[in-house]
């Protein structure tokens, strides 16, 4: 037990000296300096609650979920009939009440339409029902029905996605360490800590960023789409910015088009008429076919560029486009069609969010829990260093010094890790160095009753560490249990704290046990005594 060869001795300093280095650059930025560029800069970052920053709570409309759920079975019910062999000729199709309704003209053909649109629903998760009911009524017309449970596992799916990708738009921003979690049904918590102006972050996740190209219909009278009227199997869109002399509507195919789903990637640039902002755009290669296919069969006609249901604008196709690459104008800055370019990078939002609650933590706030944080873990070390010199002399000073390496190893595993800070967090730091000193205490403990049995100094202590190490494994693991569950199956708070105090629970062990076991069993070598004072 007190047998360190060099080379295991030299292995301990390095880890802790590593460690401890580590937390340099953390305290250098808490004290307000400023730590060289050139050398490493493994940071803690700092919560909400400690570094201020920005607080959203998002909504999302499920029943927007139902209505694009009615849109995608009916363009696949229309394309699965469409591709039956032989054909399924149908007609008056609605889809009105939240139901999708059509008419089997030929009678023979109701079994042919049937296995035609059952492989389009599927089970509802783990609940035994499928997500749409199919009723065939009158003999010859279908009716398609969403299920409650097909729905809810709809709204699930959708707000999983939205989450995504309001997680990726956020890390473009460059922002470090944002929380953003789940909170009920349809709704989603946003804070990102450091930002202190949330209009950029609320304008980008607001943006449903749903982009869509159709065919305008040409057919439509500019009378008809004035008054709102459409052709059948068409629909009137605005134009997000109307043009001087044309009208503010366009008349568009309903069904047929290319959604944005496909893009691989989205950049700003200029466009090479006029250098007006643009941004560029990428399909891969099932958008790119898809896109080919859609210019090349309608050279000389105009098609929309449609995002979050307004026009950009509506360019005539003076040629087949094959490259797999295209370009979206409009009367973009240079930072609005950034933000547009990074919000088709992440994806589009499956359902639009509102901002429902919106809050901003000052800085002085959390500079005010940092010091108030860093003046209990101050007061609550030196009563404890107090304590344990005073009850163990010698060893209690080797418990000091462990106790100084492990906040300074807790610090530097949190910033190589690159962790986050919250208040939460700096009690469990608080309590992590209470903790610490238990180890100390019962070696220290069990070394005096050895001693009081009679046995040797260098026997007291080898069996007082060796004894004392299992009690000191068994609580800690009982904590690491603990923490590992409340970081599991916490969120927030509860895992910053939980974060803090696994990290704690690994050093304190590791300074107290196997640091001041070193340290004791040097001077023992050395001093050789006949006596200790405990």
């Amino acid at each position: 037990m007190l047998e360190f060869p060099p080379w295991k001795r030299a292995w301990l300093w390095f880890v802790t000296l590593a460690l401890s280095v580590a937390a340099l650059p953390s305290l250098v930025s808490v004290a307000g300096g400023s730590w060289p560029s050139f050398l490493p800069n493994p940071q803690v970052h700092l919560g909400l609650d400690l570094a201020g920053g920005s607080h959203i709570l998002l909504e999302a409309d499920s029943k927007q979920v139902a209505v694009q759920r009615l849109e995608a079975m009916e363009e696949s019910v229309r394309g699965a009939l469409r591709n039956a062999e032989p054909r399924v000729r149908v007609g008056d199709f609605s889809s009105r009440d939240g139901r999708l309704s059509f008419m089997v003209e030929d009678l023979g053909q109701v079994d042919a339409a049937r296995e035609a649109i059952l492989p389009l629903t599927s089970g509802a998760g783990m609940t035994g029902q499928r997500d749409w009911r199919i009723q065939v009524v009158d003999g010859q017309r279908f009716i398609l029905t969403p299920s409650q449970a097909g729905i809810d596992k709809a709204v699930t799916d959708a707000m999983d996605s939205a989450t995504e990708v309001v997680r990726k738009r956020i890390d473009a921003l460059g922002t470090r360490e944002p929380t953003i979690i789940r909170q009920g049904a349809t709704r989603i918590v946003v804070q990102v800590p450091g930002l202190q102006d949330p209009e950029q972050l609320k304008e980008l996740l607001g943006q449903t960023a749903k982009l869509e190209f159709k065919l305008v219909d040409t057919t439509a009278l500019p009378s008809d789409i004035a008054q709102g009227i459409a052709p059948p199997g068409s629909e009137i869109v605005p134009y997000a910015e109307a043009q001087p002399g044309q009208p503010g509507f366009i008349a568009v195919k309903r069904l047929g088009g290319i959604k944005g789903d496909n893009l691989t990637n989205a950049q700003q640039g200029f466009s090479q008429q006029g250098n007006q902002p643009v941004v560029n755009i990428t399909f891969n290669q099932q958008g790119g076919s898809r896109f080919a296919k859609l210019t090349t069969e309608n050279v000389n006609r105009p098609f929309a560029i449609i995002l979050d249901g307004k026009v950009l604008s509506a360019p005539n196709i003076n040629e087949p486009i094959l490259g797999g690459s295209a370009q979206i104008s409009g009367n973009f800055t240079v930072e609005s069609a950034t933000q547009l370019a990074i919000s088709l990078r992440s994806g589009a939002l499956p359902v639009d969010l509102k901002v429902i609650e919106e809050r901003t933590v000052g800085p002085d706030l959390g500079a005010d829990s940092i010091v108030k944080g860093a003046i209990a873990m101050l007061v609550g070390t030196v009563a404890l260093m107090t304590f344990i010199v005073l009850s163990y002399g010698r060893f209690g000073v080797y418990a000091c010094w462990a106790l100084f390496l492990n906040i300074l190893m807790i610090i530097g595993v949190m910033g190589i890790a690159g962790t986050t800070l919250t208040l939460p967090g700096i009690a469990g730091f608080v309590l992590t160095i209470g903790a610490a000193v238990d180890a100390n205490v019962l070696i220290n403990e069990r070394i005096r009753e050895e001693r009081r049995r009679g046995r040797r100094v260098v026997q007291s202590v080898e069996l007082g560490y060796k004894e004392a190490s299992r009690a000191i494994f068994d609580a800690n693991i009982t904590n690491v249990i603990a923490a590992v569950l409340m970081f599991l199956f916490g969120s927030g708070p509860v895992r910053g704290f939980a974060v803090v105090l696994m990290i704690g629970i690994v050093t304190s062990v590791f300074t107290a046990v196997t640091m001041t076991r070193m340290w004791v069993a040097n001077w023992l070598r050395k001093a050789r005594p006949t006596d200790l004072n405990l």
